[in-house]
């Protein structure tokens, strides 16, 4: 066994970029101080598809302050192979994924981790639709879309917020899958193809990004909708029956 895995993290949280320099300091220190506070052996992995505008740079600086992994991508790969690509970085039991622009809260992350722990989960998702769970600074017309996707999402899984950007996952479970979708639906991707026996959902209030562009268009959601043909005929082809599934509020 290898030094790095003998020592390594009980939880590795990955954060794909994309010009997100001036989020970045921000996150980073919340992370850490979640980590802190909740008393976590946690490090962090950023996954930056060179970013003009110096995300990836400034990334390498914060790795001299705290242990973090950056991996430099030659361009625009999109948000799914990112979060794969973090996932192989790291060597910690769990891994997780959280976004760049603060939208998702680094406090509820050691909850998450206890969760997991506790109910022996293969996969733990910060959910908005659940009780408890809710959205803030959003237009009306993307709540509404947010949750038809997961309407439509629901035929394949129990799970009430599939589309969610933010959640943990054993680590042995997610480096046995390969993605068919480059796009931000990773959450989806892994719960069909990773085969979880046991989903749980804990809810949070997603915060709207107030800066920026975000990142849905027409293409995410024509290519969103390829993705469940895909995964539900995946799904039929081995017979997959549907996991095991609790919300814990």
């Amino acid at each position: 066994m290898s030094a790095r895995i003998a020592t390594a993290p009980g939880l590795s949280l990955v954060v794909p970029t994309y010009n997100e320099r001036d989020r970045l300091p921000d996150l980073v220190r919340a992370i850490f101080g979640a980590y802190s506070t909740g008393h976590l052996d946690a490090d962090l992995v950023i996954v930056d598809d060179n970013s003009p505008d110096g995300t990836g740079q400034l990334a390498d600086e914060l790795a001299l302050q705290y242990p973090i992994t950056v991996i430099h991508r030659a361009g625009k790969l999109g948000l799914g192979t990112a979060v794969i690509e973090g996932f192989r970085a790291s060597h910690a039991e769990i891994v997780g994924v959280i976004d760049a622009d603060l939208s998702h809260p680094p406090g509820l992350v050691p909850r998450m981790f206890d969760v997991m722990k506790r109910e022996g989960a293969d996969l733990v998702i910060g959910s908005r639709y659940v009780p408890g769970g809710g959205t803030a600074n959003w237009e009306t017309s993307r709540v509404l879309m947010s949750k038809f996707a997961c309407f439509l999402a629901r035929r394949l899984t129990p799970v009430h917020d599939a589309t969610s950007g933010f959640f943990l996952i054993r680590r042995a479970l997610a480096e046995g899958v390969t993605i068919s979708a480059g796009g931000f639906k990773i959450c989806l991707e892994l719960l069909i193809r990773s085969e979880p026996n046991l989903v749980v959902e804990v809810p949070y209030v997603f915060t709207g990004r107030t800066a920026g562009e975000s990142k849905m268009n027409l293409k995410e959601a024509v290519g969103y909708l390829s993705q469940l043909r895909d995964l539900q005929a995946y799904r039929r082809s081995r017979g997959l029956p549907a996991p095991r599934h609790r919300v814990i509020s």
